[in-house]
């Protein structure tokens, strides 16, 4: 457990105004999302059957937290990381057609996350996902689904300073683009968390392609499982990747902060790719792989967007306690006492 708490930090809102801002951020963003993206909502499930391959292992090594039925001959269930291969199966069920899609309230448990000011053990994002045309996994596609999304984060931001004009927009107005091989050729000599700081202070909001791709030293910028997003795909001028994530500068952290996870999911072709590279081809038995290989499963592209970390930057929280209720360690919740940060 790693973490720095902000010097001199004073809230700018009261715990009151902190609830009502919560739910005005969630509500707007949502049908914001939902508007720009051709997006319905669903429901989601908190858990899945163990074994079956819907679960998200994120990074591939995270421990979900699993459990028994009873009433299902103690058939183990997995409480949801994430729904990305999920989501990919109920547009399918939908048959939505391109450029139509969904989004959900995800609520998940990752036992094995590192707690800091922006890491928790409760999870909840909208977990969105979209159908597309074969044609369009290009780059070019990704790129123009981020600048939507960018969309409704800056108008997220003005609707928030108009009832609370305390709190400024800072956002800029266009997102740069940039692609994790090249960071690796400009920062050398830094690691990948160092690079997203110089990015993101240097341009206010960055979107970094290619995340999971073997970078030219051998490296890969971040860890990505290899069954939902594409970053084994060449697009274009020796980049790899179709997949990236959205990061902002935070003024209150004085550090990068990412808000987002997307990307285009795999193919088939580059399913068996990412499985080969990664080592575990075995797990093209598993149901969702078998779908996926057979072309069962809707081309999408799909993501996620962090409910909380999207509350603590729009209201300039010092800590992602702030905008949640979770479980910390005693010895964060003295030092966020002495630092006057209140943990809901």
């Amino acid at each position: 457990m790693s973490y720095s708490l902000p010097k001199n930090y004073k809230s700018l809102l009261s715990i009151p105004e902190t609830e009502h801002a919560i739910v005005m951020i969630k509500d707007f963003f949502q049908v914001s999302l939902s508007t720009e993206l051709n997006l319905t909502r669903v429901t989601a499930p908190l858990f899945v059957k163990s074994g079956t391959g819907i679960n998200d292992d994120l990074n591939g090594i995270e421990r979900p937290v699993s459990f028994p039925v009873k009433d299902l001959n103690e058939q183990k269930m997995e409480i949801v990381q994430s729904l990305a291969k999920w989501k990919r199966m109920k547009v399918t069920e939908m048959n939505l057609p391109p450029d139509f899609g969904i989004y959900t309230d995800m609520n998940a448990i990752r036992p094995d996350e590192d707690l800091d000011q922006i890491h928790s053990l409760y999870v909840d994002q909208w977990d969105w996902c979209m159908s597309m045309d074969e044609k369009n996994r290009t780059v070019f596609y990704l790129h123009s689904i981020v600048g939507k999304i960018y969309r409704c984060l800056k108008r997220t931001e003005f609707y928030i300073y108009d009832r609370y004009p305390q709190i400024k927009p800072i956002l800029p107005e266009n997102i740069k683009i940039l692609y994790a091989d090249d960071l690796q050729k400009e920062y050398p000599k830094l690691t990948p968390k160092q690079r997203e700081y110089e990015v993101a202070k240097k341009y206010g909001a960055v979107f970094i392609t290619g995340i999971g791709a073997k970078l030219s030293d051998g490296t890969v910028h971040d860890g990505r499982a290899p069954d939902y997003d594409d970053w084994i795909t060449e697009c274009g001028d020796g980049h790899t990747g179709l997949n990236g994530d959205i990061i902002v500068w935070n003024p209150v952290l004085q550090n990068s902060f990412e808000l987002s996870s997307m990307g285009i999911r795999v193919s088939p072709d580059s399913l068996k790719k990412q499985l080969e590279e990664r080592g575990c081809p075995e797990r093209a038995k598993l149901p969702f792989h078998k779908a996926l290989l057979n072309g069962e499963l809707k081309q999408t592209i799909g993501g996620g967007i962090g409910q909380s970390r999207l509350c603590m930057y729009f209201l300039r929280k010092a800590h992602i306690g702030e905008t949640q209720v979770s479980i910390w360690p005693e010895s964060m919740i003295k030092e966020c006492n002495k630092a006057g940060i209140h943990l809901l």
